[in-house]
């Protein structure tokens, strides 16, 4: 049954809707040692109509033979078309009234599915409901664990008004989605998700954040992969922000406290670089103002940390964050700044 066009296809109405069922829909590229998990853990769901949906986008590893040993739908694209385009496919081929996105290296929660069929009932098609991960990740390592709660508390602080609701616990009328003809498959690799919740909320739609919709995610991050991944998605929050005209905007992980807390991080290390061009102590009386300036406006995430996993965790949480973390952001707004502005650049 084709519900939603695909890659040009044209758009369809549903037409085997099933009242209270939710397709869960998980894109999965070369995911094969998580989407194991990932199933088990969807399929372990205390919700008692459900369907699950893995689209398989190309994978070049042992995905689909973990994928055929679970009771869902597997969808093969033969070639890699991104994570938009799989999502789109998922969402084509769904029977649902209600499509709950998440990854496959995402663990719903076992009330995941009822907490997100009760929000989207009681407000209705025009309202897209988002979940977030869990503060403690899969894999209980600083650096998963720092990452975890870093986006737990950016994506929730503000939950009647966030900026963006993440795929990674996405709950959408399947009408709505149709309305609103899914993801935008030419787009960046990433970021599709906040580039629909804008599209979508300037069509008249209300984003909803509820923190009690979680998914344990798998990270495995070391130190570089956490930097890696920093560098990755500050390069292109910055390239789509720029295009959108809202760098400064408080949007979920690309938040005030972080953009304060780079900016602080450059400016310390400006005085620094002038107190060893200059050797004048006097250059130096900004810094410990601006430290505790920065202290300030991420206490919130601080306190978060440290209700986590103690003083401990916070205090090494702390320090990384305020002076290595904006290292590896700052190295990615430049590359988006450079991608969007080069001579190679759409601007």
């Amino acid at each position: 049954m084709k519900a939603f066009g695909f890659r040009g296809e044209g758009w369809y109405a549903p037409t085997m809707t099933e009242s209270g069922l939710i397709s869960v829909i998980i894109p999965n590229y070369n995911g094969e040692a998580t989407i194991g998990l990932c199933l088990e853990a969807a399929l372990a769901s205390d919700y008692g109509n459900f369907e699950v949906l893995v689209v398989d986008d190309g994978s070049q590893d042992g995905s689909v033979d973990v994928i055929g040993k679970y009771p869902c739908r597997l969808i093969s694209l033969h070639r890699r078309h991104g994570a938009a385009a799989a999502r789109n496919a998922g969402a084509s081929n769904s029977k649902g009234g209600i499509l709950f996105f998440t990854d496959a290296d995402c663990l719903l929660a076992k009330d995941a599915l009822s907490i997100a069929y009760r929000d989207i009932s009681a407000y209705g098609p025009d309202v897209i409901v988002g979940g977030t991960y869990t503060r403690t990740p899969y894999d209980d390592d600083f650096f998963s664990t720092f990452q975890s709660v870093f986006i737990n508390y950016s994506e929730a602080k503000r939950p009647e008004a966030p900026d963006y609701v993440a795929t990674h616990a996405m709950v959408v009328d399947a009408g709505t989605f149709l309305k609103g003809r899914g993801f935008a498959e030419d787009f960046l690799p990433i970021l599709e998700d906040v580039e629909f919740s804008h599209r979508m909320r300037r069509a008249g739609c209300r984003l909803i954040m509820n923190p009690a919709i979680q998914v344990r995610h798998i990270f495995g991050f070391s130190l570089v992969g956490s930097l890696r991944n920093a560098v990755v998605k500050s390069m292109y929050w910055t390239v789509y922000s720029l295009g959108n005209r809202d760098l400064l905007a408080d949007s979920g992980t690309a938040s005030l406290e972080l953009k304060f807390n780079v900016a602080a991080c450059f400016l310390g290390l400006v005085l620094l670089g002038l107190y060893g061009l200059f050797d004048d102590p006097l250059v130096l009386l900004p810094l410990p103002l601006m430290i505790a300036a920065n202290l300030y406006v991420s206490h919130g995430l601080l306190r978060a940390f440290y209700d986590t996993k103690g003083l401990g965790f916070a205090i090494a949480a702390a320090l990384y964050y305020a002076f290595v973390y904006p290292l590896a952001v700052g190295a990615g707004a430049l590359a988006g700044a450079v991608r969007s502005f080069g001579p190679d650049g759409r601007r």
